[in-house]
């Protein structure tokens, strides 16, 4: 269903036809063909040229720090099969180099090694160096210690900042050197200095433009022989491309700075990106495959998906308040499983684009009204019948039907047809022709028999000799190596100090510049609150039990990330500011500089309990019901299969889960979305974390939760469905290109039912069928006012056993309509199977 929105803007024609004058279309075919052997990459207007060859570049985000190296290969070839022939990434400072001048290219920042994995599938890469990369990593990718270099400002004409800026990106280029730029016989094909940087330009007045300057010229200077891009930068200088970011870059870019340049899209969001507190967010495949058939059709010939896999914010990599689970919803999941329909709708659009590549290459566009909302874009090759045709209704509510070159189009709402020989309809945004699937968690037996949970509670720590007359900032204290630090006071009280009434007790009031605090009072936890992603700030307001004598307060302030966007990130704070007891017999008490100690980090990280040899060190008790600042231990076995793991971390509050040593990222379940529900529930323990056998897991729960309820799982998407309409398009898949001239590889081009089970598994069982006017989603259809009775027989027959299968959407199939059909209404045929083994 296509929900209302705006009527997007008409592109001016002029523009490409400036582009067009500038890459003189006619003579350069001729030219990009006598040079196909050519070695390196340049570009004109239209686009990247690859080893004398234009390209249309089909792109999407994979973070290697994000998954585990066991599953690069696999995701790398899922790109691949999805119609991508590039893997864009960008490139983490602060996880290359946590310590000034302590290098990690191991593991999970093996980038050398991912990047040989793109080279070895015959794929391009785009290398985005940043180093600022926001990303929603950890202070943006800039290393903390980065902060304390004296008289620093990040990402200003800033003496130490590009001091240091170019000596990492140096470094790093330096290791693509060794063959893995593409003049070399590498896939590394663009390479980006700096990240949105218009978005804070200003703020730095004419310190960011010079700065701007510089980089250009920094990177330029690397020689990599390869173009340089800066996304979101409208003055980026030559030769330096400027690309757009964002959710339609068909109708929002701008367009390139000079017309030699090429219209790159260097970021179609698939979909938000969520923090703690969000409630889930969506991108239907509609509106992202409209969005890449508008900017397409509109001179663009890159698009990259952010993100193509998401992946996981391990330990504690993420920026402020930013979930672990990362980009879910994009085309390959946060476990490594196809999200269909979008991984399919997006590799059919690839496919359409692909056999009007001739003709979106070396042909002139034109732009024709056929009517209010309707337009024809048309790029044929001057002299030739090559061309293809984009075919759009903008209008948003009401389909519409355009009258093309003598022939009628019915064009849903707010679509674009893809006619690749400018006759057949291959593609429709609205008229997904692609499988569905739905994700099931299936608990796991063997995973679960018994946890053995065990607990280690610490204890707020006593005050120190070291004090200050005032709270310090928590960012400075803690460098960034943990996310808590401990502050302390005493306070002595006398008699009179404290209220007469029984029913009055004092209240402790703490201002806080984030992120949040757990405080204690004579070691009896009292409670705990947080800002947000939008708030940082907040003020805790507890009723606390104070005794006549000296009192004991501890507030242990934690932190969920350093932010990771802005201006003068390097001066970001967190942590208490003002601290005050209300309700006291003798007035109000401010206690903010009464002297205070502080305590980096707690008991258990510095020992390590969450090892096993670090497990030693403490003693381990029975569980209770569960208390504040508690650590939990367990064993369990591999869980079945070789499906992707997964913990539910029900009946707990907030902290970290560690796997074997691992740690897997920060929950958070107690803060609750505006549906009343945690924002992520599910954690992803890779299987490369886990043991067949003896697994050491260790939570440490911050609030007041138990684990006696979390259990582990198994991912799978083996519940595939199908809808599709008697008026749907023939798939893309089922057409080649020759010559320039499209053919149907198959005779008969009526709209089919495709179902293809994943992992060689074949089609078990059939639960659901309905050719009628079915409704709802794969996982949850249900008949509508009409439906063919032979609807589960006709599907059993074309379907049960097989791992892939084919079924006509046409009434003669099925037989007898039974129930009210509106009249004249297409048929829709909706499938839903299970798949095994």
């Amino acid at each position: 269903m296509v929900k209302p929105g705006r009527i997007l803007s008409t592109f001016f024609l002029s523009t490409l036809l400036v582009a067009y004058c500038a890459a003189d279309v006619g003579k350069a075919e001729s030219k990009d063909e006598s040079h196909a052997a050519s070695k390196g990459v340049t570009y004109d207007a239209r686009s990247v040229i690859i080893n004398g060859k234009r390209e249309l570049l089909f792109s999407g985000a994979i973070h290697y720090p994000r998954s585990t190296p066991d599953m690069w290969p696999d995701l790398i070839q899922k790109a691949k099969r999805g119609g991508l022939n590039t893997i864009e990434t960008y490139v983490f400072w602060n996880g290359h180099e946590p310590v000034q001048g302590q290098y990690n290219f191991e593991g999970e920042y093996d980038l050398v090694k991912f990047i040989k994995l793109i080279h070895q599938n015959r794929m391009f890469a785009v290398l985005r160096l940043g180093p600022f990369v926001q990303a929603e990593w950890n202070n943006g990718g800039l290393p903390y210690w980065l902060r304390e270099v004296p008289n620093i400002i990040f990402r200003s004409d800033n003496e130490p900042y590009k001091e240091h800026m170019q000596r990492f990106v140096t470094m790093i280029v330096n290791k693509m050197k060794e063959k893995l730029f593409a003049p070399q016989g590498g896939p590394i094909v663009l390479a980006q200095i700096e990240n949105e940087y218009n978005t804070i330009q200003l703020a730095y007045r004419e310190k960011g433009d010079s700065y701007v300057q510089w980089a250009a010229k920094m990177a330029l200077g690397l020689n990599v022989q390869i173009p340089w891009i800066m996304c979101k930068q409208k003055d980026a200088p030559d030769p330096v491309i400027n690309t757009c970011n964002g959710r339609h870059c068909g109708d929002t870019f701008i367009g390139p700075n000079k017309p030699n340049k090429p219209a790159l899209w260097t970021e179609n969001w698939t979909t938000q990106f969520r923090v703690f507190g969000d409630p889930p967010s969506q991108r239907s495949a509609e509106d992202l495959s409209y969005s890449v058939a508008r900017f397409f059709s509109k001179n663009g010939s890159m698009v990259n998906y952010y993100m193509y896999h998401g992946g996981t914010n391990f330990g504690r990599t993420s920026s402020s308040f930013t979930s672990t689970r990362y980009y879910d919803e994009a085309p390959i999941d946060e476990y490594g499983l196809l999200r269909e329909p979008k991984w399919g709708h997006l590799l059919d659009v690839h496919k359409s684009l692909n056999l009007g590549k001739r003709a979106l290459l070396w042909g002139v566009p034109t732009v024709e009204k056929l009517g209010p909302d309707l337009e024809a874009i048309v790029w044929q090759q001057p002299g030739t019948q090559v061309c293809i045709a984009f075919l759009a209704n903008n209008n948003t509510q009401q389909p519409q039907v355009m009258n093309f070159k003598g022939q009628p189009y019915l064009l849903p709402p707010r679509s674009i047809s893809i006619l690749p020989d400018c006759k057949t309809v291959v593609f429709n945004t609205n008229l997904i022709t692609a499988q569905h699937n739905s994700r099931t968690f299936v608990r796991s037996e063997i995973a679960n028999r018994n946890f053995n949970w065990e607990m280690y509670r610490e204890v707020p720590p006593p005050e120190t000799a070291m004090k200050t007359p005032g709270t310090q900032e928590h960012w400075i204290l803690s460098k960034d190596t943990t996310d808590y630090v401990w502050f302390i006071a005493q306070l002595k009280l006398e008699a009179r100090d404290l209220p007469m009434k029984k029913d009055v007790v004092p209240t402790l009031r703490v201002a806080s510049e984030g992120h949040g605090i757990h405080a204690f009072i004579n070691g009896e936890y009292i409670g705990t609150e947080h800002g947000s992603k939008v708030e940082k700030n907040f003020v805790f307001q507890k009723p606390a039990h104070f005794k006549q004598g000296m009192n004991h307060i501890a507030m242990l302030s934690f932190v969920v990330g350093l932010p990771d966007s802005g201006a003068y990130m390097e001066h970001r704070y967190a942590g208490p500011r003002s601290i005050t007891i209300l309700g006291l017999n003798t007035g109000t008490l401010d206690i903010s500089e009464n002297g205070w100690s502080h305590q980096v980090g707690i008991d258990g990280e510095k020992k390590k309990i969450f090892t096993e040899e670090g497990s030693k060190s403490v003693k381990w008790t029975k569980p209770d019901q569960g208390g504040a600042i508690t650590w939990y231990k367990g064993h369990f076995d591999a869980p079945e299969g070789n499906n992707p793991v997964l913990i539910t971390m029900d009946g707990l509050g907030k902290g970290m889960v560690w796997i074997n040593g691992h740690n897997i990222g920060r929950y958070w379940m107690s803060y609750l979305s505006p549906l009343n529900a945690p924002t992520q529930s599910e954690y992803h323990i890779p299987r490369a974390f886990i043991k067949p056998k003896d697994n050491l897991i260790v939570i440490f729960e911050e609030e007041r939760g138990n684990p006696k309820a979390v259990f582990i799982s198994t991912a799978n998407r083996d519940t595939i469905c199908s809808v599709v309409g008697e008026q749907h398009p023939p798939s893309p898949r089922g057409f080649e290109n020759k010559a320039g001239i499209v053919r149907p590889l198959v005779n008969d081009l009526k709209p089919k039912a495709e179902l293809t089970c994943p992992d060689q598994m074949k089609i078990a069982a059939v639960e659901f069928a309905s050719f009628g006017d079915p409704l709802g989603n794969c996982g949850s259809y249900v008949q509508g006012n009409c439906t063919a009775p032979a609807s589960k027989q006709v599907v059993e027959k074309h379907c049960l056993g097989k791992p892939t299968c084919k079924i006509p959407v046409e009434a003669a199939e099925f037989g007898n309509i039974s129930g009210a059909c509106a009249p004249h209404m297409p048929k829709t045929l909706a499938v839903q199977v299970i798949c095994g083994k």
